[in-house]
């Protein structure tokens, strides 16, 4: 399928990594009509043109630079950008995903234009309001005039905020066809597990990059200790802010194997070769049910709870996190085979073709 639109009709406003990776095939599938808008959030080319690259999209047509300040600062930079650039270039739409900065930046700047937005990725809760990624999310779903929720789950969700009828289109979530395209077969991954010199379930993957865990250097000077007690290697790509932090308070990453941010390709070929991931990320518990693989999930709450007690359990800083991994490294093989059999509850693959279809029969 090909949106049939105007050229560069319909804005997709993205920022960071997940909503690259996210967006891609909803992009893809617009072709002309994207009018593909980066906000400069993640900055730097390993997370964001790298991913740009893997799926084939070359650069954005249009590159802000509101990455590197505060949060807030980050929204009313970027809410003013986009505000000057949609009452310059009235869009058809504008489409944002997730609940990062950019997102509600973008929401807040397509109402100011009255333009219809889309939310992809809508209706996730966590109702934990210490989460700064809560309130963009609330805040988008109430402003956009599409929601399109991943789950039932989601929906229903939105359906207790009253936003109900043609506002929701259940579509599953986009990152399985993501996940499905860039992931290599077990021999193509090979490759990449000898020149890390690491063996298949023989290791432990793990990312940490929320405030939550990364600002406190207290909280993650625990976790390094949690993960450099556990019997298998553990592999970390850092992310530059948590890089930070170590750095600053003089934290040691001694007993770790530290590398830079990975591609997407690498990481989801060491995701799914991992005996068990570590993490605070929100799209790999959505990952390790494509992937089949446990995630121990270091957080104080997660808004996909669909995966709750089959690929993810949430754990709190400190013993839980090497229990629960030393849980799952027991009877490894058996861990692996019960996950293989439990279908991911994001969808078959087509999330993105539905989403471009909700945005035609909307705009259209």
């Amino acid at each position: 399928m090909t949106a049939n639109f105007p050229p560069h009709s319909i804005a997709v406003v993205l920022g960071t990594r997940p909503e690259i990776v996210k967006l891609a095939h909803v992009i893809r599938i617009l072709d002309d009509a994207a009018l593909v808008i980066h906000s400069g959030q993640h900055y730097d080319d390993s997370l964001s043109q790298v991913f740009f690259e893997a799926f084939g999209l070359g650069r954005p047509h249009v590159t802000l630079e509101v990455g590197g300040s505060s949060r807030g600062a980050q929204i009313g930079e970027a809410t003013r950008a986009l505000d000057a650039l949609f009452s310059s270039r009235l869009p058809k739409a504008v489409v944002v995903q997730g609940d990062t900065n950019t997102t509600v930046a973008g929401a807040l700047a397509a109402n100011a234009n009255t333009v219809p937005l889309v939310h992809v990725e809508a209706g996730l809760r966590s109702y934990d309001r210490r989460m700064p990624e809560e309130h963009n999310r609330v805040l988008t779903d109430h402003l956009a005039d599409l929601c399109c929720a991943p789950t039932e789950t989601a929906v229903a969700n939105l359906a207790a905020e009253a936003i109900t009828g043609a506002r929701v289109v259940e579509t599953g979530n986009t990152v399985v066809e993501a996940v499905q395209e860039l992931l290599g077969d077990a021999e193509q991954r090979d490759s990449g597990l000898e020149r890390l010199g690491l063996e298949r379930n023989e290791f432990v993957l793990t990312t940490l990059h929320r405030p939550e865990n990364v600002d406190d250097p207290q909280r993650l000077a625990i976790i390094l200790d949690e993960l450099r007690s556990l019997p298998l290697p553990v592999v970390y790509p850092i992310h530059p802010r948590t890089a930070q932090t170590v750095k600053h308070n003089e934290l040691s990453l001694e007993g770790i194997t530290v590398m830079e941010p990975l591609d997407y390709i690498t990481f989801l070929g060491l995701a799914a070769d991992a005996a068990v991931i570590v993490s605070d990320s929100g799209g790999i518990q959505e990952e390790a049910s494509i992937i089949k693989r446990p995630v121990v999930v270091v957080r104080r709450s997660t808004e996909r709870p669909e995966v709750l007690g089959t690929f993810a359990e949430l754990v709190e800083v400190g013993p839980e996190i090497s229990g629960a991994v030393l849980s799952s490294l027991e009877d490894l093989d058996d861990t692996h085979t019960r996950l293989a059999g439990i279908p991911s509850p994001y969808g078959d693959g087509s999330a993105s073709l539905r989403t471009v279809e909700a945005v035609t029969n909307l705009v259209g």
